[in-house]
């Protein structure tokens, strides 16, 4: 058989489900391969939202998700959503094309060292260089994108290696990784770290974000009292309805529930790292001490040194401690976190039923929380609002708010919509998008209305970068530089096959949004947003309280 023709018997066996990209002529044979294979080729109309397709789809299952991409400019393409993949520890092989590397007729044209290139961005990036070698190849790489902590590896293929006869036909089995459980000592001392201290704080993130662990940390907080908090990237992990849930650190310092992290004299750190926006910052005269329960170890630095870690299966961790310390079940003091969480609440919920229009985004996250299921999935791009709903909206399982705050690039957000209603069509997906991240890959429209999805999209619409001129307005300088006009996102809307509205109200949003979350097919509502609170509320009053 042919290279091409062993390489999607090596991704049939690692159990890909979905390839997506944007071929170019160097891919034709693995193309042709792919037209016969059970693999489900979904077709972008841009390699940034293949990319961030296939990184949701390895967030959402564990699995490495796989997109393709031509050489030169396809694969540059790429880049963004590797770093997006690799910083947030999604699972993703790319595949990239190549001219043939043993004869070639067109000298450097559209050569670029890809392989060279994507080094710092992934775990691993290899070129194919003969066809012998790709059940190894591909083994390899999907091993090392899986394994803890997940991340990206890249597989470059010439064309003319993709056309080669293979005679010795081999396919790797596939190895389930097997984690390390912590060292027994190292769990010991944390359970002694925790039973001494009196305000005890749990802090849960990214990485804790795996079925087991979430199951394990729920029994953690409900036989053992202990309060916690999470990172933005940990939402949902423990149900946020619970009762002691105090909130989500989505600023570093000086929000509301910095008064209970400052409080505290001992934080319990699950699942993150410092690739993610420091949920709040170490200082080196703190007496608060600090516990890091990982996969994986951290990379110490100014903002986070933690004085004991446990490193090993997150799950197998959490249920030895709790069996531990059991018989401390009740013992540390909560009332003043209690009273931060009623504080919390008080001012998360403040303008929640204020119906001015523009629309204030802490009433789209009520609207958009009232409405939504208990599994319903909202999606964000990257933008101030990110904020509102990192703080304001109650995430009640895993998944189910899903946002990027380790690269916190702009324009994935749609593409991570539409795989999560391709992965779960009897859920109901919300995709919400800043004007600006909506447009840089706005195509996408075409990509959803061809798959025949049901999803719900809106465009919180200001007219200009709203995160970027609430830093402006921060830093004391005037306004500049960041407005722009938009386009008829209704018309536009239609032009793709999709349907579009342009409430002008708060009430006739609510209906819009009713209404279209439970009809078939794609619906874009145009949202006219007012962030004129943005300063007043995340700069001056939360200092001033």
């Amino acid at each position: 058989m042919k290279t091409s023709d062993l390489i999607v018997k090596a991704l049939e066996n690692e159990n890909v489900a979905y390839i997506f990209g944007l071929p170019g002529e160097e891919n034709l044979d693995l193309l042709e391969s792919l037209r016969t294979s059970k693999i489900k080729l979904i077709l972008t109309r841009h390699e940034q939202g293949a990319g961030f397709m296939a990184a949701t789809y390895g967030r959402l299952t564990g699995k490495a998700g796989v997109c393709m991409s031509t050489l030169g400019p396809g694969a540059t393409n790429l880049f963004t959503p590797a770093a997006y993949a690799q910083l947030g520890a999604m699972p993703m092989v790319m595949l990239t094309g190549q001219k043939p590397i043993k004869s070639s007729k067109q000298g450097n044209f559209q050569i670029l060292d890809i392989v060279e290139m994507l080094q710092p961005l992934t775990k691993y990036s290899k070129q194919l260089t003969h066809g012998k070698n790709a059940s190894a190849l591909f083994r390899e790489a999907f091993r090392k994108a899986e394994e803890e902590r997940p991340g990206v590896t890249h597989i470059e293929i010439p064309e003319d290696v993709a056309q080669e006869k293979v005679e010795d036909i081999h396919v790797f089995a596939k190895v389930e990784p097997k984690i390390p459980t912590a060292n027994k000592k190292d769990i010991k001392k944390a359970a002694s770290i925790i039973a001494a201290a009196k305000q005890p704080l749990l802090l849960i993130g990214a990485g804790a974000n795996r079925k087991r662990a979430s199951k394990a940390l729920t029994t953690f907080v409900n036989a053992l009292q202990i309060p916690f908090f999470n990172t933005q990237m940990g939402k949902g992990i423990i149900d946020e309805r619970h009762e002691l849930y105090i909130g989500t650190a989505a600023l570093s310092s000086e929000d509301f529930i910095h008064e209970a992290i400052e409080h505290s004299d001992l934080i319990i750190n699950i699942g993150h790292d410092t690739i993610e926006k420091p949920p709040f910052i170490m200082n080196k005269d703190d007496k608060r001490k600090v516990i890091h329960i990982n996969f994986f170890s951290t990379e110490v630095n100014e903002v986070y040194f933690p004085h004991h870690n446990v490193i090993g299966d997150i799950a197998s961790t959490v249920k030895k401690l709790t069996n531990q310390l059991k018989k401390h079940a009740g013992k540390w003091d909560n009332d003043f976190y209690i009273n931060i969480k009623q504080k919390v609440n008080k001012h998360l919920s403040k303008y929640f039923n204020d119906n001015r229009f523009p629309i204030l985004p802490q009433r789209i996250v009520k609207v958009t929380r009232d409405i939504m299921p208990d599994d319903g999935i909202v999606t964000l791009d990257n933008g101030i609002y990110k904020l509102w709903f990192s703080r304001n909206y109650p995430a009640y399982a895993q998944n189910t708010l899903l946002l990027d705050n380790a690269l916190a690039t702009m324009g994935a957000g749609l593409a991570s919509a539409i795989m999560a209603k391709e992965l779960y069509p009897h859920k109901k997906v919300i995709s919400i998008n800043g004007d600006g991240g909506f447009m840089m890959n706005s195509q996408e429209i075409e990509t959803a209305v061809r798959m025949q999805l049901d999803l719900v999209i809106i465009i919180l619409n200001d007219n200009a970068y709203g995160m970027i001129e609430w830093k402006q307005e921060g830093e004391g300088f005037p306004k500049y530089g960041l407005d722009y006009q938009n386009p008829d996102f209704s018309k536009y809307a239609e032009s793709f096959g999709a349907k579009g509205y342009q409430p002008k109200s708060v009430d006739e949003f609510i209906d819009t949004l009713q209404k279209t979350i439970h009809e078939k097919g794609i619906h874009i509502i145009d949202l006219a947003v007012d962030y004129s609170l943005n300063h007043e509320i995340l700069n001056v009053l939360i200092k001033e309280n």
